[in-house]
């Protein structure tokens, strides 16, 4: 067993990949425009020249340890339930079991409530969804529709848009984000949900109320499409079962296979064109699946190297409370979101470093887990160059900084984070 020694230059393949991408988007205007998986490449083969503090270890035993950080059962494990969340969306989607689940929610949005309507209506799509990206997607045109009708600017209708979207990643039961936070530190997605509760709870209320307080004409009217009660099935299910206490896997299995049962029922599908949808949802989770597999090889890497050992170390030089711990884990999850414009990447790196953080100051599994994915989805749906922001702003023509000031849900739960941080506040489910 080797002795790893604290070395500052074992983290140069995180903050290469960090500049990789902020350079490059500052180059040419453009934040997402570096690939993340090449930069990923590029800094796990920088990975591959470095060494630990007065060691030198051959190439083999190099990539040894990469492929060892990157087949980790949690990694395999992550990469597969990535893999069946893609297959749910995308049988929900060809099935119509999206654009049903909106047309109902749509029906039952009193005139006089139509903006805080519009943010439960994209909580509850974004929730059954587990998609931030297809909730604004799904719902920008909607949003900016209302916003015509009503004479309210449309940034603000993309705000309320873009926070509901939120509101889903961090809770839903199939949001990567939610995977990914509760994979890394070992948690159960109930668990999760219940921890989250005392931050989201306040933080939609206020949001619905100041919702409510902005005048409108009154005189707009919400066009809906017909919906078929059957096809919101999918999700229920998704959501008992989650409820329930099922495993991850299980609850995805049986959201596939009840979208697809409706699918070849009501002749959406055939047996073939069902497995064809699967696979192009798989498709579009490739890209995040091999990601996580490079970064569990650099992780690996990095730890071997000292590089995680000195940011744990330099994070808690004054930690001496488990409140500290709590700032340094919500801090590097903050910084990471901001630098890469992805939320589950973020958590996907963070996740060991804070695992390591928690067990030794003492924070609780669910409470590490909810603070990844509260206050990185909270960054996320406010950088104007994440992609819910270009997203909605890229539909509607206006500028993603535009939308960033009327994003007060993310905005709030950034602040009931601290705040529960500060004041060690916990829901009843924590202080079990």
């Amino acid at each position: 067993m080797h002795q790893v020694k604290a070395n500052l230059w074992g983290l140069l393949p995180i903050f290469l990949f960090v500049c990789l991408v902020v350079i490059t988007g500052l180059a040419v205007g453009d934040i997402t425009a570096m690939p993340i998986v090449v930069a990923f490449f590029i800094s796990a083969g920088f990975a591959l020249l470095l060494n630990p503090k007065n060691e030198t270890l051959s190439i083999n035993d190099k990539i040894s340890l990469f492929c060892k950080g990157g087949g980790n059962k949690n990694i395999i494990l992550l990469v597969f339930i990535f893999l069946l969340a893609g297959a749910f969306y995308a049988l929900t989607i060809d099935i119509g079991a999206r654009d049903s689940t909106v047309n109902l929610a749509l029906q039952f949005v009193p005139i006089h409530f139509i903006l805080p309507g519009l943010f439960l209506i994209c909580c509850f799509i974004a929730f059954a969804m587990g998609t931030s990206m297809g909730t604004v997607t799904a719902l920008s045109p909607i949003g900016i529709g209302l916003a015509e009708s009503l004479g309210v600017p449309i940034p603000l209708a993309l705000g309320i848009v873009v926070g509901g979207a939120m509101f889903g990643d961090n809770l839903s039961f199939v949001s990567d984000t939610t995977i990914a936070a509760t994979r890394s530190q070992g948690v159960e997605l109930k668990d999760k949900f219940k921890a989250n509760l005392i931050i989201a709870v306040p933080a939609s209320l206020i949001t619905l109320a100041i919702l409510s307080m902005i005048d409108v004409n009154g005189a707009g009217d919400i066009e809906t499409a017909t919906y078929e009660l059957s096809k919101v099935l999918p999700y229920i299910v998704i959501i008992v079962s989650a409820l329930s206490g099922l495993n991850v896997i299980t609850v995805l299995v049986l959201g596939i296979a009840t979208a697809a049962s409706l699918g070849v029922m009501h002749g959406d599908f055939t047996i073939l064109t069902m497995l064809q949808s699967i696979q192009k949802g798989m498709g579009w989770m490739q890209e995040l699946a091999i990601i996580a597999v490079i970064i569990g090889g650099i992780v690996a890497l990095m730890q071997r190297y000292g590089g995680l050992k000195w940011l744990t170390e330099s994070l808690t030089k004054k930690v001496e409370t488990n409140k500290g711990a709590e700032f340094s884990i919500v801090g590097l999850v903050s910084v990471l979101t901001l630098s890469t414009a992805n939320n589950t990447i973020a958590i996907v790196t963070a996740g060991p470093i804070a695992k390591e953080l928690r067990r030794e100051y003492g924070v609780a599994p669910k409470r590490t887990a909810s603070l990844l994915d509260v206050f990185s989805c909270g960054f996320q749906g406010l950088v104007p160059y994440g992609g819910q922001l270009l997203s909605a702003a890229a539909i509607a023509g206006v500028s993603p900084l535009a939308i960033t000031v009327y994003c007060w849900y993310p905005m709030l739960i950034l602040l009931f984070g601290v705040v529960i941080i500060i004041f060690n506040l916990k829901s009843h489910q924590e202080q079990r």
